[in-house]
This record gives C-alpha cells, sequence and structure tokens, in this order.
C-alpha cells in the first residue's frame, strides 16, 4: 500500500517510519509536518493510507479530515485518548495511541479494509495482504513473524506469556489480555485464567479439560466452562 505520515514530532515520523520499513509492504510515499503540505501532495498523488497525528500546526488532523472529500484509509496516531470516538465519526481505519508497539502497530495495518491490501502477483492474479494471517511477536528485543493459524495455545505464567506451536515455543512480555485483544475470538478462546486456546486444535473434550492436537491437556476453568460447553458441546 502506498501510504503517508502526516506527523509534526521527528520521534514519532522515526518511529512510524521504521514500523512501515519492518512490515516491508508498505510504500512510503512522503512524510509531512503538517495537514496544509499533505493536501497540496494529495491533490496529484493516489495514496491507500494515511497515519496521521491529530495535533498538528496550521490544521488539525480533525479539521483535515473534513475537508478532504473521499481520503483514503487512515490510521490516526495521537497521545490523548479522548479524541478516540469523535475521530470514529470519520470511518478511520485505527487509532493509535502513542507510545505503540510494533505488534500494535501491525494490527492496525490488518484492519485496513481488504480491497486496499490486494496486490497481484506475476501471474495477474489478487492476493490478499499477509496481515490477516501473520503476527509479530516480540520476545526480548527481537520480533517474530508467525502465522496465526500455527498458534496451539497461549499460557499465562505471572508476569508474561507463553505462546506454544507446534514445534516451538516463543516467551512473551505481553499479558494474556493482550493476545485476547489481539486475536480473532472466534478462533482463540480462553478456557482457563491462564490459558488461550485456538479452537482449530482442539481433538476432543472431555469432563472439564480440552484435549489439543500436540497432546497437551488444557483444564477448563469453571468460570469459562458453561459458555465453552454451550458453544462446543450439542
Amino acid at each position: 500500500m502506498d501510504c503517508i505520515i502526516i506527523e509534526d514530532q521527528p520521534p514519532a515520523q522515526r518511529i512510524l517510519k521504521r514500523f512501515s520499513e519492518d512490515i516491508g509492504t508498505l510504500n512510503l510515499k512522503g512524510t509531512f509536518s503538517d495537514a496544509i503540505q499533505a493536501m497540496t501532495f494529495l491533490r496529484n498523488n493516489k495514496i491507500d493510507l494515511i497515519f496521521l497525528d491529530i495535533h498538528l500546526p496550521k490544521l488539525s488532523g480533525i479539521d483535515f479530515l473534513k475537508t478532504i472529500q473521499n481520503p483514503p484509509h487512515v490510521i490516526l496516531t495521537t497521545a490523548f485518548a479522548e479524541y478516540a470516538l469523535e475521530s470514529y465519526e470519520f470511518n478511520v481505519v485505527d487509532y493509535l495511541l502513542k507510545p505503540f508497539s510494533f505488534e500494535r502497530f501491525v494490527k492496525a495495518i490488518s484492519r485496513v479494509p481488504a480491497e486496499k491490501q490486494e496486490t497481484k502477483d506475476t501471474t495477474g492474479q489478487n492476493k490478499s495482504s499477509l496481515f490477516s494471517d501473520v503476527i509479530f511477536l516480540k520476545s526480548g528485543y527481537e520480533h517474530f513473524k508467525i502465522t496465526i493459524d500455527d498458534i496451539i495455545y497461549i499460557q499465562s505464567d505471572a508476569d508474561y506469556t507463553e505462546v506454544f506451536l507446534k514445534n516451538k515455543k516463543y516467551l512473551s512480555t505481553e499479558t494474556l489480555q493482550h493476545w485476547i485483544e489481539l486475536l480473532n475470538p472466534n478462533q482463540f478462546i480462553r478456557v482457563h485464567k491462564s490459558f488461550i486456546i485456538n479452537a482449530t486444535k482442539i481433538q476432543k473434550i472431555v469432563a472439564s479439560k480440552v484435549y489439543l492436537t500436540d497432546g497437551k491437556e488444557i483444564p477448563i476453568g469453571r468460570t469459562y466452562k458453561d459458555g465453552f460447553i454451550k458453544r462446543f458441546i450439542r
């Protein structure tokens, strides 16, 4: 996707540039310190996505949205949460509250409607963006690309979580609540205060335990049992 950044703070500009480069499927066409400069650019250039700060000199991000017709998709970036409700009146894709992580940035990109994420391969066939299928998991100082469907379960352990795949696991400093908010609730289900499971990896359910494809037995907590049983047992 072709994108631009409208942000007046150099540190925030650098973060957005770096994150855009790290993803690899965004083509950054320009960075602007105020909305007036960006308006001039948009008159002559077609853009798929704008990263837009709300607090800008001369013209605020919200006022900028009011002035442009048929705007590209917009992801708002701001340090002030109180503008979230007003911003969604303009059908923005997402609202990134500074400071935000790389993983949260990727999640925002994944919310861009599919028609803007489609590309063509060498045969001319449409291919949807990979961002609905992968996440970038931060472990230490590294970000590992993980295919979401490969996750079998996630376990909370004190101040961190462990993400289990078929033949490996990753240690993450994110909380279990973070994963609940990030992953598709139709596929990933909390069955215990310490466990989220991938429903597609369920092998069998016996009493108060779920058996997964890797052989792991996961307990079903009392708080979650009724909802889980109603969903899967007919």
